[in-house]
């Protein structure tokens, strides 16, 4: 993967995606979320994730999404195995983003240490 964050104290990466979700795309949409975090769970070196979906505020994005990594050398791995079960199933997220309307902004992150 190119351009890794990662905090210098822990080695963990954060991933980040922001989404803005139209109304009408909603439950198609958490229904491809929670399948590639179930993925992503069962990865080695995963510590966690949330998903959030906004409730109150000004923001532009409806849906965000963290997903922490213990080390970003899994992430390889981690990104083959999503790519495997997506064509297993038949899902191009290419396509449903742009079918859907979703506008997304995804990247990683580390952790500062101020």
């Amino acid at each position: 993967m190119s351009d890794i964050s990662i905090d210098d104290q822990t080695g963990h990466l954060f991933r980040v995606d922001k989404f803005v979700v139209p109304a009408s795309g909603r439950e198609e949409f958490l229904s491809r979320v929670a399948q590639t975090h179930a993925v992503l769970r069962a990865q080695d070196g995963f510590v966690r994730d949330v998903i959030l979906e906004q409730q109150s505020g000004p923001g532009e994005f409806n849906f965000v999404t963290l997903v922490e990594w213990s080390d970003p050398d899994v992430l390889d791995h981690v990104t083959a195995e999503v790519a495997s079960m997506h064509e297993r199933i038949g899902f191009n997220p290419r396509e449903t983003i742009d079918r859907l309307g979703i506008r997304a902004d995804i990247a990683n992150y580390r952790s500062l240490d101020i």
